[in-house]
């Protein structure tokens, strides 16, 4: 494809040309540069010194010399401005393609000063290339459509250069333009045109600043590495919060390593790290005004509206004639033509046996076979007949007329396929060519199955040798490929074949109307359809073409196309027979060693016509030096098929300029134009006196994205050159129809779809009668709606109009066709701007596919190249940014994605080039693999609604004017109230309550603790608890003061449970402290000398094991062991009895701290009272209903929260029997816990979700095996979460469902809401209503509203009932800004009012400020004396169609997230766990994920559970989705290792820490990109 060569090429003054021995020698340096086999340093020393004697030459050229002042030529332009002269032999300054190069240029010097921030990628990664990477030399390249032009390598036809001005670095610079530069393969089709009188002295001085540019952009986009880090593991006092928050928490993943770099953020927040500094290399690239958006669309706040996308106002719009449709020259009918092509053949057979009708060649260019006419004809006769009458299956013939068959034939075989092709028609059997399957996961070849089985094709036609070649079953036949159906293999070769009796003979007929063949097309979507070809259109098409080219009898032509399709097919096969031509076909594989073959086979056998491709033409350019005494005087016509191609132009030009001095004449280049659909449409025919000469068109790019014809603009940037493909085929008539909507014709200036009608096109898609009637039968209207015509068109799929003199103009295909934001791209110049940044250096082999795929209702254009082995990072990344640039600036239109491949990685199409749709669906699957990535959402994106406004302040009195106008509600609700006292509950203090029971219930069991293997590790019965804890308080009365702080560091069980009460006891307020991990000091211990230090504790109490650990060698390096308070073991206490357990003076005293770490990383320790902690107790008892004689399983953490309330208190106080499985021992036997609920037929349990997710991954396949053990679950009545966040439905109702096999009751699972100032709010309970679910609109949610929806409604999210409200609690919805009552469901903050509200908090350590009325607040209206506590959670209350036991209708409450984790993004309000399903749910690599933002970043952190290769194919996905569900752009994506995010013991991410540590550079990430 155009390689738009990277520097400006400047014509030489008449007086300066290179002597041709230089010439030789630069192009074989080219070559060796192309080929990789010189290094770059070394090319540009041996070039210098070959062109040292000419540069003061080249530098002192005047400019004015350089204009053009050449004869008229043959060429005629169609532009307005000014005709420009031109010799045959020179070409037109303002074709040279190479000139593209200058705009590219021109486009990158405009961006020198961006700085983007590279992405971050993790050794291994970098390290991977392809399996492949040492295949021979090309496999091809781009897409074989794509005219896979794009090999390395220069043309070194072009006149050498001059610059105006001498220049202190003109050597440098001179080396640079002319290696950088090149009609090569393609130069380009976009060619930049100046657009002024003089524009050679132009681009002249031009030319120095442009490389200054590149030179500076070069320098420009390098990024300092990190200075040297500094050392930040010690506890020391830092400035930022964020650094101190950093040691709070545990992280499951050990932190690796800290380099960072301090510096500030946009917000003057200090932070640490390399991270933040490309962040704010990011932001400030995202800083610049971007491109004006599109009008914002948006109806209201609330529905978000995308899409309708207002038109430019100032945009082109044609302004032409009306056009007609054009018909071409009469078609000629000769006397005694024969009837049909058999009959052709037939004559041919019998009248001219010995006429060459075919040559073979292998891949050394020496001729294999020739297959004359007479051995065609009786060669296939025997096939007909062998396929008609020998081939049975149960003794009915296996095919009879009109069957299809399909033809597998390599493409180095063009006599067994001819034979078999012919062979088929002579059996009036529909031969359906296809490729052959070289492996199981052919690109495509599910597709090729799905066209097999709807032709309904049961018998496949192939040689012995592609036979023995085709993938096995181990049967030893051939295997069945995907998607394909059924199919016997038949061999053609001669002993398979049987000679007819001699009175068969096959039914040679007139041409009718029935299929004669098949030929396949892929469709943009990568679909196969097959195109069914009549035989009256066969023999008209060949009829035309003959004519059209003016073939005679016994002509030589030369093939270098496919033969099994398009143009190799209608001229190689059809229409060669129908004249009686003499074909020699040249293999693809015979090019790929040997690009020149086709030009000696011309010269060897004379050929007046060769048909061929540009890159064909390309290729020879490259490998032409090594011929001398090629003469191309012969040919009357180089058909070039692929003419329509926008880059086919300079590969056009460029040969003509090479090989005019081999006696090629520049008239004899045919382009011709068709499609599968409607074969050939037109091709240019030689000049003669009746036929126009060629024209030429410079378009500006802008005005065709609006599908409008503007010639030569001013936009010196981006101008389109493209040739005409010749006239209307004989016979045939051509409109012009709009692309959209209904087929009505073009203005004059307009680009449209061209339809043609004629006897020569295609019929049908076979077998698809709905898209046939689309594409075969359209009928073209004109704007008043009257048909054009009555005979139906065919639409061709290429976008093109009709120029002067009725030459037909192709711009480009529908399947090429990216329409962006309204404006239309075409795929192919796209690759040809990115082709012309430094292709030689960077891509391989000029691999690189462009498709666009639908984000967010527009389609995004996505780039994708293939690598060269030795590209590093820095080149890759500048490559990239580069080419985003030059492709903003040319076409104007923002890159979505531009991904890297190791080379060779892309799927192939037959003929070596990139197979498109596979690649495209790769992208979408994730299974592409780039080993780099860019994604510019940013700069693309720009239909987003509107980011929200907040509205003015409504006062207090307008709302509840609202509330009563509407009728609301007000929400609030309650629990039942707390009954009468029982017996126990005469004590205000639970310490009390165990004295109580030692003495009435001594032997009573209270506590169970199970170890991994399922056995009972420890019990305590009443009295043993009250025993143990007076020893406890025996040790610690008189050492400490009553009311002093003492940390309690135990492992969960039995000592814990018992110092605890000793606390108590002894007057001391215990703090319950989780242990350091020993396998994970650097991280735990911080957290636990934090709490201490934090909670002023005077005393550590613990057990010999952990005291051990906390004074080890390897806590030093994680805390200063010196600064401990009193350390004391628990193991061995004497056996004393405390003279008197103290007694508090008032119930309000502090019983105890619950010191926990939130989601966001603040540690905050809330006070606990006496008669908060009893009411805790009664409200739980009550709604659980806990006596004596219940058992209840809990596998729960015991410090904090529900989990430790239940775990200490609760047993106590109501006597029930707890059986404790603490959750660590899980990771060693995951069925622990629900072994024990079932083997003690536990009627109600707890867990967390963190225990949930266990059971459920480790589990999931395990339930038959549970079966065999007994596991019954049917016992369990409620099965608790407990947590501190908005219920999991997916876990919960997947545990739900796995276990449902054990008997597990699907109303038993159920969730628990409680927070820092009130530790238990809602409860399931084991009497009341089942929890509900509702559905609501998540867009509603960003705005602080909740809509309910039906199930399965686009953007629903459901929400469950996060438990019953408990005793005594009562809980109401207020609104966070103004603390006014809200309505029933409203959006709120929760707020509780309850005898066991915490009463205050003790620190919070992180944001003291923050806080200070979460305890006792008031509403602003309404009830206002009625103290509550803001939970710091969203939420709202429902009244549902329930009752509860009371009879009363049942208030659900719906915890929606926490408030400080909520992301503020665009004025409206994001909960993480929201964005996070739906990433989780774009690639099945993905294990966890957690967002946060970062100066309006959103960063997304994703972990990969599979290869690292596919780490950035994540990218993508992550983008995509968010966009799509979220309406956000993501900043940054980072993939890290499973086990890297946080994870509290409730299950929660601390998405904060994650934030610190992905600040400080500790992830060790495996890639992290920053999206533009």
């Amino acid at each position: 494809m155009a390689e738009r060569s990277t520097a400006v090429m400047l014509e030489p003054g008449p007086g300066m040309t290179l002597p041709a021995e230089v010439r030789e020698k630069l192009a074989e340096l080219e070559l060796e540069l192309s080929e990789g086999d010189i290094t770059q340093k070394g090319y540009e020393k041996k070039r210098s010194k070959l062109l040292a004697p000419y540069i003061p030459q080249i530098q002192g050229v005047d400019p004015s010399l350089q204009t053009d002042t050449r004869a008229q030529g043959t060429s005629q332009v169609l532009s307005v401005k000014h005709h420009k002269s031109r010799v045959p032999n020179t070409r037109d300054e303002r074709f040279r393609s190479d000139l593209h190069t200058e705009a590219v240029q021109a486009a990158l010097a405009k961006y020198k000063e961006r700085k983007m921030p590279m992405p971050s990628k993790r050794r291994s990664v970098l390290v991977q290339s392809s399996v492949e990477a040492c295949t021979p030399p090309d496999t091809s390249s781009a897409s074989e459509d794509e005219g896979s032009l794009r090999r390395h390598g220069r043309l070194t036809s072009t006149p050498y250069q001059a610059l105006s001005h001498p220049h202190p670095t003109v050597e440098h610079w001179f080396n640079r333009v002319i290696q950088g530069s090149s009609t090569s393969s393609s130069a380009s089709s976009t060619s930049s045109h100046p657009g002024g009188r003089s524009s050679a002295p132009h681009s002249a001085l031009n030319a120095n600043a442009t490389a200054a540019a590149l030179a500076d952009l070069m320098a420009h986009t390098h990024i300092e590495p990190p200075s040297a880090p500094p050392d930040v593991t010690g506890l020391s006092e830092r400035s930022s919060l964020h650094n101190e928050r950093a040691q709070v928490l545990s992280v499951r993943g050990v932190s690796r390593g800290n380099n960072h770099v301090v510096m500030e953020t946009a917000d003057g927040v200090p932070v640490h790290s390399r991270v933040s500094s490309k962040i704010q290399q990011l932001l400030n690239t995202l800083k610049r005004p971007k491109r004006p958006p599109l009008p914002d669309f948006f109806v209201d706040d609330f529905e978000d509206l995308l899409d309708v996308q207002q038109a430019d106002p100032d945009q082109p719009r044609p302004e032409g004639q009306q056009t007609s449709p054009l018909e071409g020259e009469a078609l000629g009918v000769g006397r005694g033509w024969p009837p049909s092509l058999t009959a052709a053949l037939h004559r041919w057979g019998t009248t001219q046996p010995k006429a060459p009708c075919l040559t073979a060649l292998d891949t050394a260019g020496k001729t294999v076979y020739t297959l004359t006419y007479g051995k065609l004809w009786t060669r296939s006769q025997k096939l007909a007949y062998t396929l008609l009458n020998k081939l049975s299956s149960r003794n009915e013939p296996l095919l009879v007329p009109g069957d299809r068959v399909a033809l597998v034939f390599p493409n180095s075989d063009p006599v067994m396929f001819m034979v078999a092709f012919y062979g088929c028609l002579l059996a009036e059997l529909i031969p359906v060519p296809i490729e052959v399957p070289l492996t199981k996961k052919d690109a495509g070849s599910q597709q090729i199955g799905f066209l097999l089985g709807s032709c309904g094709v049961s018998l496949a036609l192939t040689t012995d040798a592609c036979q023995k070649g085709l993938p096995k079953a181990q049967t030893g036949e051939v295997a069945t490929f995907k998607g394909w159906p059924r199919l016997l293999w038949f061999v053609t070769d001669g002993k398979h074949v049987v000679k007819p009796p001699k009175d068969w003979h096959p039914p040679v007929r007139e041409a009718n109307n029935d299929i004669a063949y098949i030929e396949y097309k892929t469709s943009k979507e990568g679909s196969t359809m097959g195109v069914g070809v009549s035989q009256a259109a066969m023999l008209a098409h060949c009829q035309s073409l003959s004519q059209a080219c003016s073939y005679t009898e016994g002509e030589t032509i030369t093939n270098v196309l496919d033969f099994k399709r398009e143009a190799g097919l209608w001229h190689g096969v059809l229409t060669s027979v129908w004249k009686r031509l003499h074909v020699v076909s040249i293999p693809y594989s015979l090019m790929k060693v040997n690009p020149l073959s086709w030009i000696q086979k011309v010269h060897a056998f004379k050929a007046c016509v060769a048909v061929v491709k540009s890159r064909d033409m390309h290729w020879s350019l490259l490998a032409q030096r090594e011929q001398r005494d090629l003469s191309l005087s012969c040919l009357r016509m180089l058909i070039v098929a692929d003419g329509a191609n926008p880059w086919s132009i300079s590969s056009c030009d460029a040969f003509v300029n090479v090989f005019q001095n081999r006696g090629l004449r520049p008239e004899v280049i045919c382009p011709c134009a068709g499609s599968s659909e409607a074969l050939t449409v037109a091709i240019r025919r030689p000049p003669e006196p009746a036929v126009p000469p060629p024209g030429k068109a410079v378009l500006s790019m802008s005005s065709l994205s609006y599908g409008v014809i503007r010639v030569d603009t001013e936009e010196k940037l981006s101008v389109l050159t493209v040739q005409d493909v010749g006239q209307v085929l004989p016979g045939g008539v051509v409109c012009v129809v709009r692309v959209e909507g209904p087929p009505l014709l073009c203005q004059t200036d307009e680009v449209g779809e061209i339809c043609v009608s004629s006897g020569a096109s295609g019929v049908s898609y076979y077998g698809l009668p709905g898209m046939t009637k689309n594409v075969f039968e359209t009928i073209p209207v004109a704007p008043s709606g009257v048909p054009v015509s009555e005979r139906a068109f065919t639409r061709t799929s290429l976008l093109g109009f009709i120029g002067p003199d009725g030459l037909l103009f192709v711009v480009g295909k529908l399947d090429g066709l990216m329409v962006v934001s309204g404006r239309r791209h075409n795929a192919d110049d796209v690759v040809a701007t990115a082709l012309a940044v430094e292709p030689m250096k960077f891509v391989y082999r000029g691999r690189i596919a462009v498709f666009s795929v639908s984000v967010l209702h527009d389609e995004r254009i996505v780039v994708v190249a293939e690598q060269r082995p030795d590209a590093s990072e820095e080149d890759s990344f500048q490559w990239m940014s580069r080419v985003l640039q030059a492709i903003d600036s040319i076409h104007q239109v923002g890159v979505y994605c531009l991904a890297l491949v190791p080379a060779n990685t892309l799927p192939k199409a037959p003929l070596g080039g990139i197979h498109i749709s596979e690649t495209k669906q790769r992208f979408l699957e994730g299974a592409l693999h780039p080993c780099n990535v860019l994604m510019c959402p940013h700069t693309c994106v720009t239909n987003l609604p509107k980011p929200r406004q907040k509205q003015p302040e409504v006062g207090p009195a307008s709302m509840i004017v609202g509330n009563l106008v509407a009728g609301k509600r007000i929400a609030q609700a309650c629990g039942r109230d707390v009954g009468q006292m029982e017996d126990n509950e005469q004590f205000l203090y639970i310490q009390d309550v165990l004295q109580w029971r030692a003495q009435a219930t001594p032997d009573h069991p209270l506590f169970m603790v199970l170890n991994s293997k399922g056995t009972v590790s420890s019990t305590a019965s009443c009295l043993q608890l009250h025993k143990k804890a007076e020893r406890v308080a025996a040790a610690l009365i008189g050492r400490l003061n009553a009311g002093d702080h003492v940390a309690l560091v135990y492992p969960p069980g039995v000592d814990l449970i018992a110092t605890f009460y000793g606390c108590l006891y002894a007057g001391v307020v215990p703090v319950t402290v989780r242990p350091p991990h020993p396998q994970n000091l650097v991280t735990t211990l911080p957290t636990v000398k934090m709490i201490v230090q934090v909670s002023k504790s005077v005393c550590i109490l613990t057990t010999q094991a952990i005291m051990k650990l906390l004074k080890s060698k390897e806590a030093t390096a994680a805390v200063d062991v010196k600064s401990w308070p009193l350390v004391m073991d628990t193991d061995d206490l004497p056996r004393k009895k405390c003279a008197q357990t103290y007694k508090p003076p008032t119930p309000e005293m502090l019983a105890y701290l619950d010191f926990s770490v939130s989601t966001t990383g603040i540690l905050a320790g809330v006070k606990m009272s006496h008669s908060a902690t009893s009411a805790l107790c009664r409200s739980i008892k009550l709604q659980c209903e806990l006596y004596p004689s219940r058992q209840i399983a809990i596998c729960l953490d015991p410090y904090c929260g529900l989990g430790f309330a239940l775990w200490c208190l609760c047993s106590v106080y109501s006597g029930h029997q707890s059986i404790l499985v603490p959750p660590l021992e899980l990771e060693t036997n995951p069925s622990l816990w629900l072994c024990a609920v079932s083997q003690y037929k536990v009627r109600v349990t707890f867990c967390s979700y963190s225990v949930m997710e266990m059971c459920t991954k480790g589990l999931g396949a395990q339930t038959e095996a549970l079966k065999m053990k007994n596991v019954n679950l049917a016992c369990v009545r409620t099965c608790m979460v407990v947590a501190e966040e908005r219920p999991r439905m997916a876990l919960t109702q997947s545990f739900s469902k796995i276990f449902k096999d054990l008997g597990l009751s699907p109303r038993a699972v159920s969730t628990t809401f409680g927070c820092r100032v009130n530790l238990a709010i809602c409860l399931q309970g084991t009497s009341g209503p089942d929890p509900t679910t509702v559905y609501v609109d998540m867009r509603a949610l960003r705005h602080d509203r909740v809509r309910l929806v039906e199930k399965g409604s686009p953007h629903s999210l459901p929400l469950m009932e996060s438990g019953k409200i408990l005793p005594g609690v009562k809980v109401i919805i207020a609104n966070t800004e103004t603390k006014g009552p809200l309505g029933d469901s409203h959006l709120g903050e929760v707020w509780v009012s309850s005898p066991h509200n915490a009463s205050g908090y003790y620190t919070v350590y992180g944001e003291e400020a923050l806080h200070a009325d979460h305890f006792n607040t008031k509403l602003s209206f309404g009830d206002t004396q009625t103290i509550w506590a803001r939970t710091g959670y969203l939420g709202f209350l429902r009244r549902t169609e329930l009752t509860d036991a009371h009879g009363e209708r049942h208030d659900a409450l719906y915890v929606v997230g926490s408030v400080d984790e909520t992301l503020e993004l665009r004025g409206m309000r994001y909960h993480p766990i929201d964005i996070e399903t739906s990433v989780i749910r774009a690639h099945r690599s993905i294990a966890e994920c957690a967002v946060f933002t970062w100066t309006n970043l959103l960063v997304v952190v994703v972990e990969l559970e599979g290869s690292e290769q596919q780490a950035l194919d994540l990218v993508a996905l992550v983008t995509n989705v968010v966009l799509e569900e979220h309406y956000l752009i993501v900043g940054v994506v980072v993939v890290v290792d499973p086990g890297v995010i946080p994870i509290n013991s409730r299950g929660e991410k601390q998405r904060m820490h994650l934030r610190d540590g992905f600040l400080a550079d500790q992830l060790d990430p495996i890639y992290v990109a920053y999206n533009m």
